[in-house]
């Protein structure tokens, strides 16, 4: 297999997002993970700027290749990038609204979808998706176990300057605490 692409805001990268890294890196024999933090994602507003969520992501994922991705779009990304046999990984919320992103059958021509998918989630949202796909052999599902880590509950708990062992990386509990980052 070539390499495992993982794009996000991570704002910050919490447990969640370490689990489905190292799920997919497994699940794929990945060769290389490439962690790509999106600078300006086009789909939502970000609380740190991108440096700092470069740096975070780089705490979560030491041992990965974390880059800055200056493409708003996945599309825009697989364009320029020369990347071998790329599986780009979402989760499943992200899969079921994958008719909206731009471009979605460019993105299958380009990239196996690599959807994690964890105990409970309504299959019929995923089929609902598949069926309206030109590829959708191209669509690869793994399972991953339950995590309750959400970026919006561990920007909320540093706000409120909460612990947030448990939720993210001890390395991304630092920086966040050495930066201040996520305080009101």
């Amino acid at each position: 297999m070539g390499v495992v692409l993982y794009g996000g805001a991570f704002d910050p990268p919490h447990l969640g997002h370490v689990a489905v890294a190292d799920a997919a890196r497994e699940r794929f024999g990945a060769e290389r993970l490439v962690i790509l933090v999106n600078e300006k994602p086009g789909h939502r507003a970000t609380h740190a700027s991108a440096g700092d969520r470069l740096a975070l992501a780089r705490a979560a994922f030491p041992n990965d290749d974390v880059r800055l991705d200056p493409h708003p779009r996945t599309v825009a990304l697989l364009r320029v990038e020369p990347f071998d046999d790329p599986v780009f990984v979402v989760g499943a919320d992200q899969f079921r609204g994958f008719l909206d992103w731009t471009e979605p059958d460019e993105v299958l021509e380009r990239a196996r979808l690599a959807v994690a998918t964890r105990p409970g989630f309504p299959q019929e949202d995923l089929d609902d998706v598949l069926a309206q796909l030109v590829r959708p052999e191209r669509v690869l599902f793994f399972e991953i176990a339950p995590n309750p880590a959400a970026s919006t509950d561990v920007r909320a708990l540093a706000a409120a300057g909460e612990p947030l062992d448990g939720l993210v990386p001890a390395a991304v509990v630092r920086l966040i605490s050495e930066r201040g980052l996520y305080r009101p």
